[in-house]
């Protein structure tokens, strides 16, 4: 008996110990899953949008901000009178009423209404008193300064999924920074299976999005937008385009593209308008490509500025093609400093042929030409620079003028500001600080990508745009009371494999003040009609924002 006694009492002690184990199971260890469970039974898994990140100018203004609006929702199985329903929605938010009627006709328990209404016309609604209908607060975003830096700042639109998405410039580029992570919550009903909206249980906490703080500064870029947009109109350029950065950091102080568009209203603009042709937009730079080619052959010392050219007494013929000066104007044992001054093709031809091609294709290189800057936009582009046994005797010669080879402006911006930054070569960026929704901030410091030529070099070839200012083609347009370093651009676009002599890219490029520089800038307009050359046309259109740019800085004439 006393075995079966203990066999007995034994089991019931196993299976105590095997309940108590489960159930420790359940109501502990599974606790939260079963809980969910359990809400999921009388709810389901909704989205809660985070708060998209700003986007502040240097001085801390939102130029792409939050304002809050509201969705409106309805249960139509609580809608009393439909057809009443339908009509005083629609004539309250200016909707179709046939599409709102459509949908309360649905067999549903929730539908969407609107979007993004605006609080004044929700009050309105809501006034009504109207059964079935709710309000669910959203944020949609906001440009305070309408469509100013349109193309630096991008805008949101929306996904497949019809969420927010960011696209082109910042918006795009730092999409998922800026939109933070959604959450995930319970909509709770009730005993009928109705959605009580008030009611959410957090599955996931959503996490809003992190401010970004530029480098962009707002009157300068008040100041380009205002020049540029009078400056296309006045010549009769296609488009225009200009950006101003600090050549001793990178970082983008303003940056503008004519025509431009509003983000808040981007569908209102062809999709053509979008790209930022800055850094999406591919050119022959002409003329203004002279300097790189110049200071290249300058830092190999194959060349000093008093060299004199044994080639430039006329045209010169290259695998049977016949180049000429822009104005058919040639002097006879012109000099270096002479040959940027008269922005003599002859005597850069000499200068090219004095590099070669391996010297050519280094020193692009170095420069970052053929390269992405890195720029922290969506969209940048940049074709490559082709192998050494592709190139042609023709192609090493025109190239050493700026005709044959096609860059984005914000490369050439990007190498011109290493001769204006004493031979160093610095990333251009937007973004200078990174504020998370903790409240932290993370600074972003500046990034050398190198020395393309020495601080000797660069000094020189200061000295030979600054020559170039003062007595070149553009000396009309010149601020007297400054030093800048400079050089104007023309360059023929090519059109159905020739090049129209009438149809140009006029530019100019500079910097200042050119001892000391706080600025370096690209001013490039498109077909101009008043006159094709860029000393008639960009050239003024650079000075006139140096002027306003020096002044606005504190900088004193003299400098």
């Amino acid at each position: 008996m006393n075995w079966r006694f203990r066999f007995i009492l034994g089991l019931i002690t196993l299976s105590f110990f095997v309940v108590i184990a489960r159930l420790f199971y359940w109501q502990v260890v599974k606790a939260q899953e079963l809980s969910t469970m359990g809400q999921l039974q009388y709810g389901k898994v909704v989205t809660t949008l985070s708060k998209r990140g700003e986007i502040k100018t240097s001085d801390g203004f939102p130029i792409a901000a939050n304002k809050i609006t509201y969705r409106v929702f309805a249960n139509p199985k609580e809608v009393k009178d439909l057809k009443e329903t339908a009509e005083l929605i629609s004539t309250t938010l200016g909707i179709d009423p046939a599409s709102v009627s459509a949908n309360l006709s649905l067999d549903r328990f929730w539908i969407s209404i609107a979007t993004e209404v605006e609080p004044k016309a929700k009050n309105d609604l809501k006034k009504l008193g109207l059964q079935g209908v709710g309000f669910e607060e959203q944020y949609t975003r906001f440009y305070p300064e309408a469509s100013m830096a349109a193309h630096l700042i991008g805008f949101v639109g929306k996904d497949d999924l019809s969420r927010p998405k960011g696209y082109f410039g910042l918006e795009g580029y730092y999409d998922l920074l800026l939109k933070g992570r959604e959450g995930k919550a319970i909509q709770i009903h009730d005993a009928f299976g109705r959605p009580i909206l008030a009611k959410l249980g957090d599955l996931e906490k959503q996490i809003d999005g992190s401010d970004l703080l530029l480098s962009l500064d707002r009157s300068a870029q008040f100041l380009v937008e205002k020049r540029l947009k009078e400056g296309v109109e006045k010549f009769g350029a296609q488009s225009g385009m200009a950006a101003v950065i600090n050549p001793k950091t990178g970082e983008i102080l303003a940056m503008s593209s004519f025509p431009n568009f509003n983000p808040a209203n981007y569908e209102d603009s062809p999709d053509s308008v979008y790209k930022n042709p800055f850094i999406s937009d591919l050119y022959e730079p002409g003329s203004t490509f002279k300097p790189l080619v110049m200071s290249s052959a300058l830092d190999l010392k194959l060349i000093t500025p008093q060299t004199k050219c044994s080639a430039c007494a006329g045209p010169v013929s290259v695998s049977g093609y016949d180049i000429h000066t822009w104005n058919d104007k040639y002097y006879k044992d012109i000099n270096m400093i002479d040959v940027i001054m008269h922005s003599d093709n002859t005597g850069m031809v000499f200068v090219a042929q004095k590099l070669g091609v391996s010297g050519m294709i280094k020193y692009l290189k170095r420069f970052g030409i053929g390269d992405l800057t890195g720029i922290d936009l969506q969209g940048e582009i940049s074709p490559t620079i082709k192998s050494e046994n592709l190139w042609y005797p023709v192609d090493l010669a025109t190239t050493g003028f700026g005709q044959g080879i096609s860059i984005t402006p914000i490369e050439l911006l990007s190498a011109t500001s290493a001769i204006a930054n004493k031979g160093e070569r610095m990333q251009p960026h937007i973004i200078i600080g990174i504020k998370n929704p903790d409240g932290s901030t993370v600074k972003i410091q500046p990034k050398s990508l190198g020395n393309p030529i020495s601080p000797e070099t660069a000094k020189v070839m200061t000295e030979i745009m600054v020559n170039a200012v003062d007595k070149g083609e553009a000396s009309w347009a010149r601020l007297k009371e400054y030093r800048i370093a400079g050089k104007t651009g023309t360059a023929s676009i090519p059109i159905a494999g020739h090049y129209d002599q009438t149809k140009t890219i006029a530019s100019f490029i500079g910097f200042a003040p050119a001892n000391n520089p706080k600025f370096a800038m690209l001013v490039i307009l498109n077909r101009p009609t008043s006159s094709i050359y860029g000393a008639e046309t960009a050239a003024p259109i650079f000075f006139d924002i140096a002027k306003d740019l020096l002044i606005y800085y504190g900088i004193p004439p003299g400098e």
